[in-house]
């Protein structure tokens, strides 16, 4: 078993910052693919970014490319999502996964088998 546990979340306003991170316990995922998704209230639970096992491959959903940025630390059992230039329609609970399949993109909901209980972010405008 694998849990996973987030932190980082917070209130910032727009164009601010914040990292969130991931930390994953119970058994080593140094050869787990981690993802990030997001759901914001009333709406499904979306992909936003995911990293091979070895750090090699990331993934992003269109709307955050080029202000997201994935990264893991396998020492450290812990996977990071910095995100930058925050817009208000970023605010959503984030949620970390884990999958020890290889998938095309790591983009479905149902390729992981490991989910936190997520964390907060709200941008304000």
């Amino acid at each position: 078993q694998v849990q996973l546990v987030e932190s980082g979340g917070g209130l910032v306003q727009a164009g601010g910052s914040l990292r969130l991170s991931c930390k994953a316990s119970g058994r080593t995922v140094s050869s787990y693919a981690m993802g990030w998704f997001r759901q914001a209230p009333g709406k499904e639970r979306d992909f936003v970014a995911a990293i091979s096992w070895s750090g090699g491959s990331t993934y992003y959903t269109d709307s955050v490319k080029g202000r997201f940025t994935v990264s893991r630390d396998n020492a450290k059992n812990t996977v990071y999502l910095q995100m930058n230039s925050l817009k208000p329609e970023d605010t959503a609970v984030y949620y970390c996964a884990a999958t020890p399949y290889y998938t095309a993109s790591y983009s479905k909901r149902d390729e992981y088998d490991y989910w936190g209980q997520g964390t907060q972010v709200t941008v304000s405008s």
